[in-house]
Parts: structure tokens; C-alpha cells; sequence
């Protein structure tokens, strides 16, 4: 890849499309794009992008069928889904099918570029992530390949949710709060004020991998107020 970063539009709405195109370009990026979902996963299936932005409703395949295709293939691409302001259904399908966060229609340049700078920001969050992290006798996880074994079973994570519990597992004294994962993990600006429900979803994806019972969680808490805590299975730190 060349020092600009390359970003996959996958857009069927030819307005949209192209002012997310002229956008990139004014900032310094290099810009491709598919107007449906086939061109669209045949080009993310090149891993030759930086960053996918990725609309949900395409011609011929959709957006969380594409998500979850290049996930399989390339754990780590980076993606962000492209919804609708009140589509509070697609905003967790989407995240749940593997993209790194979302940017609600109709947006402006301001919140696109700030989601868009923040994931392709991204980097391991603490030196030693590949060492495994052990929170019971049936559930050790590794970074390096992103997945755990887990009550017998191989269980597969994104770099994202990894990257969450790495996070956490540096800070086993205290709850890490909200802000602090969508500065660290996701690279937001700590004082930037942001209406997103990212965090929450993703630590459910990582519940229902990890927990027996994701309703009622051993490892993964939130603590009320105060953010979320890593636990082994004796309740002590990690």
C-alpha cells in the first residue's frame, strides 16, 4: 500500500457515494468504490484496502452478508457501516456482524472523518497483547490469533473485541469506564462528546462467546457507573 490510505466506498446511492468519494479525496485519502454488493465484496476480498465504509441496504448482496465474508477472510480489516439515524436494529446487526463502529445517515463530514481518523488510527492497545489470557480452567484467550477456548470449544473474535479485553486485562484494579475504551481501544479524542452505542454492543458480542450465561456474566462485568471489569473465575483480579 502507498503512505495514503486506501478506502473501499460500497454505496448504491450514487449522491452519497460520490460526496463520500470527493470527501476522502479533499483529506488525503485514496478512494475506490462498488455501487453494489457483489463488486463490492469482490473488491473487499482483495485485502487491499485500509478501511471499508460499507452502506447495509445494497443490489445483490447486503451489507451484513459482506461484513461477515471479509471477516472470515480478514479478521482485522477495518470497517464502518453506513445506517440509518433510527435504525436501531441495523446499528446491532451491523456491529454484530463484525464492523469496527457505524455513522448514522444523514451525517456530517465532521462525524464521518472523526470515525473514520479514529479507526484507522488504530493499533495494538498494550504491549504484550500476545500473551494469553487466562480466566478459568475452561476459557483462555489468544490475542496473537484471535480466538479462545472456551468450555471446550474454539471460539473466533474480531481484533476489536480482542482488543477490549486486552484493555481490560491491563487494568484488572479498577472498571474501565466507557470513554476510556472509545479513547483507547477505538481512538477517539477522550474530549469529544460522542452519541454511540459501539461499546455496549460489542462487549454483548464478547458475552455471548465468553459467558456460559451472557445475562448473567462470570468474567465480562459492568460495573453500574462505572464501566466494565475482566474477572477470573474466583472473582479476583487478573
Amino acid at each position: 500500500m502507498t503512505d495514503k490510505a486506501k478506502i473501499l466506498v460500497i454505496e448504491d446511492e450514487a449522491a452519497i457515494r460520490n460526496g463520500i468519494i470527493d470527501v476522502l479525496v479533499y483529506h488525503g485519502f485514496e478512494a475506490d468504490a462498488a455501487e453494489d454488493g457483489v463488486s463490492g465484496l469482490t473488491k473487499a476480498l482483495t485485502g487491499a484496502y485500509d478501511l471499508i465504509l460499507l452502506d447495509i441496504m445494497l443490489p445483490g448482496k447486503n451489507g451484513f452478508e459482506i461484513c461477515q465474508s471479509v471477516r472470515q477472510k480478514f479478521p482485522e480489516q477495518a470497517i464502518i457501516m453506513l445506517t440509518a439515524k433510527t435504525a436501531e436494529e441495523d446499528i446491532i446487526e451491523g456491529l454484530s456482524s463484525g464492523a469496527d463502529d457505524y455513522v448514522a445517515k444523514p451525517f456530517s463530514v465532521t462525524q464521518l472523518m472523526l470515525r473514520i481518523k479514529a479507526v484507522l488510527r488504530r493499533t495494538k492497545v498494550q504491549d504484550g497483547t500476545d500473551d494469553k489470557i487466562i480466566l478459568g480452567p475452561e476459557v483462555t484467550l489468544d490475542p496473537l490469533n484471535l480466538t479462545g477456548d472456551i468450555h471446550g470449544s474454539l471460539q473466533k473474535f474480531t481484533r476489536k473485541e480482542m482488543d477490549i479485553l486486552t484493555y481490560l486485562r491491563a487494568h484488572p484494579k479498577r472498571p474501565v469506564p466507557r470513554n476510556e475504551l472509545l479513547n483507547k481501544v477505538w481512538g477517539y479524542d477522550p474530549e469529544l462528546v460522542l452519541e454511540t452505542r459501539t461499546v455496549d454492543i460489542h462487549v454483548a458480542k464478547i458475552r455471548r462467546k465468553l459467558e456460559k450465561k451472557p445475562s448473567n456474566p462470570i468474567y465480562l462485568l459492568t460495573i453500574r457507573g462505572a464501566g466494565y471489569r475482566l474477572m477470573t473465575t474466583t472473582g479476583s483480579d487478573l
